[in-house]
């Protein structure tokens, strides 16, 4: 019993005499690792700070050429940055100029049409007086009549007469348009405006109404009164219509809109009311057919001249044949003369060298005394 008493108070006494010593050897190993940890930890801090302290070197001479070429990228921004304000800065001061010029020439285009306007409209009064007289208003229908026959190529004393009486009666149309083979198309250029006018000017509807009513009756009044002045006339070679010339389209239309049937009514009685521009395609017409019929004469006397150089044509060829006959005649007889006639001349002209032969006469003698016989002959003579 002491003997395990003693065991066991041996036992633990052993046991904490081994937890004594781990435990001073543990606090000696924390502090060896202490102080090592702090070595290490000193020398790091030393290796980053160095390791830093370059990188940050580095990084700032990178920085500054960064700055430099970021500096130099501004600089270049800010200066064309300036040259485009200048530009804008110019084109502003010219649009500036240009608006300023426009709007004087606006202005003075203002100025000048405003003057215009004004000179229209003194016109237009004068007009309208000039117009209230009957003998101004028939000048001026000749005028527009002028100026469309001109226009379409018509000649006075060529194309057409003015205001010619014509042989068989009174009457004296305006003008009369010569056609082919002698006929004639007449034109009245009077016509009544003084209604029309009081229409225009006119601001009550009731009575502007009858003014338009009135200037309806006044054109089919005219037209009757152009039906009996005997402008269509058989025994003057006249056409069976008359023309009657309206000097404006507006009043030309206004007529058309507001009485459709009046027109109608004057192609019954062989007149017809043409404004400038349907008088101008008649004229082409007229002109036209009379192009035709200059076309058809001349061609008539091309066929008379063709017959007649076909007739001369005949009598050239029979000559000609028996030109051709005579010709081949001569070339015979030339055949006959330089064939048989020279061969028949020939054969004595061989006979006589023959014979010189034959007598041993030398060629050369044959002709010293041809020339002294020749010489012979010229003595005698003398």
């Amino acid at each position: 019993m002491q003997y395990f008493i003693g065991f066991i108070v041996g036992l633990i006494t052993g046991v904490a005499i081994v937890l004594i010593v781990t435990q001073h050897q543990r606090k000696q190993s924390e502090q060896s690792f202490s102080m090592l940890s702090q070595e290490v930890l000193r020398k790091n801090s030393e290796d980053f700070l160095k390791l830093a302290n370059e990188t940050l070197a580095k990084q700032a001479q990178t920085g500054v050429g960064e700055l430099d070429s970021k500096k130099q990228l501004i600089d270049q921004t800010l200066q064309s940055i300036k040259g485009d304000l200048t530009k804008v800065e110019k084109l502003v001061n010219d649009s500036e100029e240009k608006r300023a010029k426009a709007y004087g020439e606006v202005s003075s285009s203002l100025k000048s049409t405003a003057e215009q306007t004004n000179k229209l409209q003194e016109t237009t009064g004068k007009l309208q007086a000039a117009l209230a007289n009957t003998k101004v208003r028939g000048q001026w229908g000749e005028r527009m009549a002028e100026d469309v026959l001109r226009f379409s190529g018509f000649a006075e004393g060529v194309n057409y007469l003015k205001q010619k009486t014509q042989e068989l009666i009174a009457s004296r149309p305006d003008y009369s348009f010569m056609l082919p083979q002698n006929m004639k198309l007449n034109m009245d250029v009077k016509f009544p405006l003084d209604n029309y006018t009081k229409y225009c000017n006119e601001e009550n509807d009731a009575v502007k109404e009858g003014c338009k009513q009135q200037f309806l009756k006044d054109v089919r009044q005219r037209v009757k009164e152009v039906t009996t002045r005997d402008y269509i006339n058989p025994a003057e070679n006249t056409l069976d219509y008359v023309l009657v010339f309206i000097p404006s389209e507006q009043i030309y239309s206004f007529i058309h809109e507001n009485d459709r049937t009046l027109m109608d009514d004057a192609l019954k009685t062989k007149v017809i009311l043409c404004s400038p521009l349907t008088l101008y395609a008649i004229l082409s017409v007229v002109r036209q057919q009379m192009d035709n019929y200059k076309m058809e004469k001349t061609a008539a006397q091309m066929l008379s001249l063709f017959g007649t150089f076909n007739k001369q044509w005949d009598e050239y060829k029979k000559c000609m044949e028996a030109l051709g006959k005579k010709i081949e005649q001569a070339h015979q007889e030339y055949d006959t003369l330089f064939t048989t006639r020279s061969r028949m001349l020939e054969k004595p002209l061989k006979q006589i060298d023959e014979l010189r032969i034959q007598k041993g006469i030398p060629e050369a003698g044959l002709v010293d005394d041809e020339k002294t016989s020749e010489t012979s002959i010229v003595s005698k003579d003398k």
